[in-house]
């Protein structure tokens, strides 16, 4: 006896509902639900979808939240709400067809004991989803343990203008091996002052022209940043701490630096492994921990591990799957990376410091107190004034705050944070 056809959409929307439950409930990030085969059951484009829905949901969930809030007289269980999550956002936000929706979130809600007796409330919410008033609404708040603190920094008014920049997602930034200018023309990009190349509409990256050919690599805007602002030499040294996955070592290699790139996860650069080789690129890998390089260089490049706050427009699930309950750690072991890389830097050499965060505590903050612990260091601000760079954005202790919300081209940027420090002794 065979068994029931499945409806069409029902194995995607299932697969997304439980990414939704593991980020939620378990705290677990989507990118390790997926490397842990979370959707490996699934056909290529069930796959897409599933993560589609799933990441979408998570991008406007307080958003979502909000809306189902008057029909709801109490809160639901857990999966339910997260069901009812799902689907207001692929009928309001996606633009699906309500009754299908309806149809397999209900099903969804009958295919699991604890979930089978609400189908009759999914059901019944659902059915007064509101495209026109979602449209109205603001776009989702980020959870309390962030947004507070994100406050203080920068004010309600800048926060709610990076929420807004989250809830739009992200473009997608090459870096171009070669002529940027050149790329943007072959591939039909825009070139951003800075000298990325922005995609808006660019399908499957590996299918693109001079993916295979080595021609250019996947990296935000803000990201590109780091390795133009140490501006390498050809034939210098320069010691990339952290590297991996390695978007900043292929920038300075293709510069014609001599590269040494660390980091103690193997796994992690592997990934760098295969892009020097399908770029043609060379840098020398090393695995270890950053804290136990003992080669020196002249300049040096220290992308910090932090809480990658300035990534959400691209990770919505960061702000579902974290409590903030590790940045203490964190901060003091950028405190610590940027103590030891101070002893690897020749005299006279530079350093560039950076972390993919919003929060003042793993930028500003670590830069004031790295040059009071440090007298020998000052901070370049000229280092920083590259074509596309505000003046206004580089801050008081001599280092460039980048935010989502702020830049001066179409599509926004990740959250970054940026120092030089110089050796003066």
């Amino acid at each position: 006896m065979t068994g029931k056809p499945q409806k069409p959409g029902l194995a995607a929307r299932s697969a997304a509902m439980r990414l939704l439950n593991g980020v939620t409930a378990d705290g677990r990030l989507l990118s390790e639900l997926i490397g842990a085969g979370a959707l490996a059951a699934l056909p290529p484009e069930d796959r897409a979808r599933a993560q589609r829905l799933a990441t979408a949901t998570l991008r406007h969930l307080e958003k979502a939240d909000r809306a189902l809030k008057p029909f709801l007289r109490k809160a639901p269980p857990p999966e339910i709400r997260n069901i009812l999550r799902l689907g207001l956002v692929e009928i309001c936000e996606e633009g699906a067809a309500s009754h299908a929706v309806v149809d397999a979130c209900v099903e969804i809600a009958n295919r699991g004991r604890r979930t089978r007796p609400a189908k009759g409330l999914v059901n019944a919410v659902l059915r007064k989803a509101d495209p026109e008033a979602w449209r109205t609404r603001p776009p989702a708040r980020l959870p309390r343990w962030l947004r507070d603190p994100l406050v203080a920094a920068y004010g309600k008014r800048g926060v709610a203008a990076m929420e807004a920049a989250h809830a739009a997602g992200a473009p997608l930034d090459l870096t171009a091996k070669g002529d940027p200018a050149l790329l943007a023309q072959k591939l039909g990009g825009t070139l951003l002052p800075t000298g990325s190349v922005r995609l808006t509409d660019p399908g499957q990256v590996s299918t693109l022209p001079g993916f295979v050919e080595g021609e250019w690599w996947v990296q935000d805007a803000a990201a590109a940043l780091p390795a133009r602002i140490l501006a390498p030499a050809t034939g210098e040294k320069v010691i990339d701490l952290c590297a991996a996955p390695g978007g900043k070592t292929l920038q300075l290699a293709a510069a014609g630096a001599d590269v040494l790139a660390v980091d103690k996860s193997a796994d992690r650069l592997t990934r760098l492994t295969e892009n020097l080789a399908r770029t043609g690129l060379s840098a020398r890998i090393l695995t270890a921990d950053a804290l136990e390089v003992t080669e020196t260089a002249p300049a040096i490049l220290l992308d910090a591990p932090c809480s990658a706050t300035g990534t959400i427009r691209r990770h919505p699930d960061l702000p579902y799957a974290k409590d903030g309950s590790d940045f203490a750690g964190l901060i003091a072991l950028q405190a610590q990376l940027i103590d030891h890389a101070v002893t690897l830097l020749d005299p006279g050499g530079r350093l560039v410091f950076c972390t993919c965060s919003l929060l003042p505590d793993e930028g500003e903050v670590q830069i004031e107190e790295a040059l009071a612990r440090h007298p020998a260091l000052r901070a370049d601000r000229d280092a920083l004034t590259l074509p596309g760079i505000y003046p206004n954005w580089i801050t008081e202790e001599g280092g460039l705050r980048l935010r989502p919300d702020r830049a001066p081209m179409e599509g926004g940027w990740d959250g970054f944070y940026i120092a030089c420090l110089r050796r003066t002794d």
